[in-house]
């Protein structure tokens, strides 16, 4: 699904910090966790249109899940897809537990200022998240719920949830392909239900390839109905193109 081996491009972002990246249509941007152990925030916009951006309800319950894997599609909430999940090491990644805070990292980890640890400071989600957004003009009112690359939350039969550790190892990856041109901001901050004693910080390596045509009988594009239909919304949307 990839049209070369080689990245285009090649990045490392260090654990408890952020980034953000205009991704165009037809590549693929890997998510590879290094260290093991990695919880990467995203968020997603459609850059001609900020008004329509990642959709977590839409994409779990058109797809029928409760987590992300492979042969999912990452759904807006005017109907399009943003990308689809083209492989996958883990199986199992959430979207439902949203990104820490700044009181849950005091309360949990404690305060470390930039003064005090420089670039080893306590980030959190919400203020990376926010940083990255300022970038473009967008702030609080644009936040919405994310995603939580490399981390798994398992539920029982009362609904509860436990976050699983040790869930990602060192080296596993995933590949999202884009559909359509996507402003892509992420951080590198603990998932909010993280348990460790000390403030987990796992760098993230990126890298961006040029990805193959899809074809009509591409996973992602014939996983469900409504995956189908989205990919429609997208022909459409680019028709004028």
């Amino acid at each position: 699904m990839l049209q070369s081996v080689s990245p285009l491009y090649d990045d490392r972002i260090p654990g408890g910090s952020h980034w953000s990246m205009l991704i165009k249509r037809g590549h693929v941007l890997r998510l590879i966790d290094e260290e093991g152990g990695a919880n990467v925030g995203m968020l997603m916009y459609n850059p001609a249109n900020p008004l329509e951006r990642y959709n977590m309800p839409d994409t779990l319950k058109n797809q029928h899940t409760f987590h992300l894997t492979q042969g999912h599609v990452l759904l807006s909430d005017m109907g399009h897809v943003f990308a689809s999940v083209i492989r996958d090491d883990l199986d199992w990644h959430d979207t439902v537990s949203g990104t820490c805070s700044a009181a849950l990292v005091e309360k949990r980890w404690g305060t470390k200022t930039y003064q005090d640890a420089h670039n080893h400071y306590h980030r959190n989600g919400t203020h990376s998240f926010l940083n990255e957004l300022a970038k473009y003009g967008l702030g609080k009112k644009d936040l919405t719920a994310n995603l939580n690359w490399f981390s798994k939350v398992a539920t029982n039969d009362e609904g509860d949830m436990r976050f699983v550790e040790g869930h990602s190892h060192a080296g596993a990856s995933v590949d999202l392909r884009f559909e359509m041109d996507t402003l892509v901001v992420l951080h590198t901050c603990p998932h909010p239900m993280n348990p460790a004693s000390e403030y987990p910080r796992f760098p993230l390596r990126y890298q961006l390839f040029k990805a193959a045509p899809v074809s009509d009988a591409d996973q992602c594009k014939t996983s469900s109905p409504e995956a189908t239909r989205a990919f429609a919304n997208n022909a459409v949307y680019h028709m004028f193109e």
